[in-house]
């Protein structure tokens, strides 16, 4: 092994990151000939509980982990790092309005997003997982005009792997089967899962799924709400799951898309489909290796798409409008 990659997970106490690290360190993600340098952020009070993820990573004695770093100083975390998981973010609590919610994260992710402009590696990439994913990316994004847009992305990968499952489930086919899906807009209850686009073995999904109420009453509400479900089941929000998609998101980035497939990835949008550029907004795109992807485009969409996308694009700027002020 020769090739070192430095890979910074904020919130590294945490259930996601928990779930994560382990299959970093395996070399599972960047490969069995590249090691990896774990940076794990966090605050100070959950210091200890990090040192004993740490212990546990050694104790796993992964060929392709070449150290671990534990940290509460974000410049440390992100000196030379070439992937940025931003894993942690400040909860919502009970009472709490989501503009509060948006301006306590906005502030961390200031912070990040300046630690990153100051001290990343030229070819850093940034994945927010942390909710509110799409807004917490454009806050770090805005910090760091000195590096190119399309390296800031934010996770809508989870919500595609749930709607890739649910079509799967009602057509009885495998999972493998379901292709073309989207999730655009907002990694939230508004995001729109775009069954008009996708296929189930190469055929249009309303032409295997006939029942439209069906596609409009329960998949979308049910992709859009699992979430809550999880937490209404499990006690907890989601963490095994949301860290598997984190990680499909890393890997497919150093992969090509299939020619005929897409995924879903919130990005910085270039003006695509009409929504406002700088906004960070989930579309289809394809991976082209190495960390660079493109948006598809020229899909098209009937009244009840247009609709949808229209309620997530207006929730993500009224969003923008509450970070306002520490956008810089």
């Amino acid at each position: 092994m020769s090739e070192t990659v430095n890979v910074t997970v904020t919130g590294a106490a945490g259930q996601v990151a928990y779930a994560m690290l382990g299959r970093i360190a395996s070399g599972e993600v960047f490969g069995p000939g590249v090691r990896v340098s774990l940076r794990l952020l966090e605050i100070t009070p959950a210091l200890p509980t990090l040192g004993g993820v740490a212990m546990e990573l050694d104790d796993c004695a992964a060929t392709a982990l070449k150290e671990v770093i534990v940290t509460d100083d974000a410049s440390r975390a992100f000196d030379g790092v070439n992937w940025a998981l931003l894993v942690g973010s400040f909860p919502r609590k009970e009472g709490m309005e989501r503009k509060e919610l948006l301006g306590i994260n906005g502030k961390i992710f200031v912070g990040q997003g300046k630690a990153i402009a100051a001290g990343a590696a030229g070819n850093v990439r940034v994945l927010v997982v942390g909710n509110p994913c799409n807004t917490n990316c454009l806050v770090a994004r805005s910090q760091a005009p000195n590096i190119p847009d399309d390296r800031f992305t934010a996770l809508t990968r989870l919500d595609h792997n749930r709607a890739l499952s649910s079509l799967a489930r009602k057509a009885g086919v495998p999972v493998s089967e379901v292709t073309r899906m989207t999730i655009w807009g907002n990694h939230s209850n508004t995001q729109f899962p775009d069954f008009g686009n996708a296929l189930i073995s190469g055929k249009p999904v309303t032409e295997v799924i006939t029942d439209r109420a069906w596609l409009e009453n329960n998949f979308v509400p049910e992709v859009q709400q699992r979430g809550a479900a999880v937490i209404k089941a499990r006690g907890l929000s989601s963490a095994l799951s949301a860290a598997n998609g984190a990680l499909d998101h890393v890997k497919s980035l150093l992969k090509t898309t299939p020619a005929n497939d897409w995924v879903s990835m919130a990005v910085v949008s270039q003006g695509q489909y009409g929504i406002p550029k700088g906004m960070i907004f989930g579309f289809p795109c394809r991976t082209l290796g190495e960390g660079r992807y493109e948006v598809v485009e020229g899909l098209s969409h009937d009244a009840y798409g247009q609709n949808k996308l229209a309620v997530t694009l207006q929730e993500l700027q009224a969003e923008r409008e509450a970070v306002s002020e520490l956008l810089g």
